[in-house]
């Protein structure tokens, strides 16, 4: 069982070449987001965790709002870069955006003041977590996946744009579709240095 775990931990990467398919049916998409969102950990036993899956025409809509918020900050000589990159994004099948319910960290805020710096920290590790749990659940099904952070540049729009509730900060966008092309070798600092073994 643990073998096959870290199994799953190695073949999750960063994939950025992926295309406009699913390896996977759109139910199976939603229900590996939901046991995600289900069972991934977080203080307290909080469940501040939120997810919003897009696909199809929302997908491309999503990162036509990156586009657009990019294009005011972007120099436009420099922009080319950054258009292709969106446009990778673009490309995959779905996207999913993770939240975190600030209306649930006020309260434990509120609650456990003794904590109360803390839980927006918590709630970044758990977020984290969940991300985690997703992107490596979907490489084993065959989906490539990488983690962007255009927030808090389109926060407004796709609030707006999907009626998600003023409490939910995002936090992440993990855009997905099957893996065109592998990621390369990945480069490993030298475990001794990173890794203390006391007795």
């Amino acid at each position: 069982m643990s073998k096959n775990f870290f199994e799953a931990v190695k073949g999750r990467r960063s994939v950025y070449a992926i295309s406009r398919e699913s390896t996977i049916s759109d139910e199976r998409i939603k229900e590996i987001v939901e046991e995600a969102v289900l069972h991934s950990p977080s203080s307290f036993n909080s469940q501040s965790a939120r997810a919003v899956v897009l696909l199809g025409e929302n997908h491309d809509k999503l990162w036509n709002i990156a586009e657009e918020a990019l294009r005011k900050i972007v120099p436009a000589d420099q922009f080319e870069a950054t258009a292709q990159r969106l446009g990778a994004f673009k490309a995959g099948y779905g996207s999913v955006l993770f939240f975190e319910d600030q209306n649930v960290i006020k309260q434990l805020q509120e609650k456990f003041a003794t904590y109360a710096d803390n839980f927006p920290l918590w709630s970044n590790q758990s977020s984290g977590i969940l991300q985690f749990v997703v992107w490596t659940a979907f490489a084993e099904e065959g989906l490539g996946a990488s983690l962007q952070h255009y927030n808090p540049l389109i926060d407004d729009e796709v609030k707006k744009e999907w009626g998600i509730p003023q409490e939910w900060k995002l936090i992440a966008q993990l855009p997905f579709g099957k893996t065109v092309a592998a990621p390369g070798e990945k480069e490993f600092q030298p475990i001794e240095e990173r890794v203390k073994f006391i007795k």
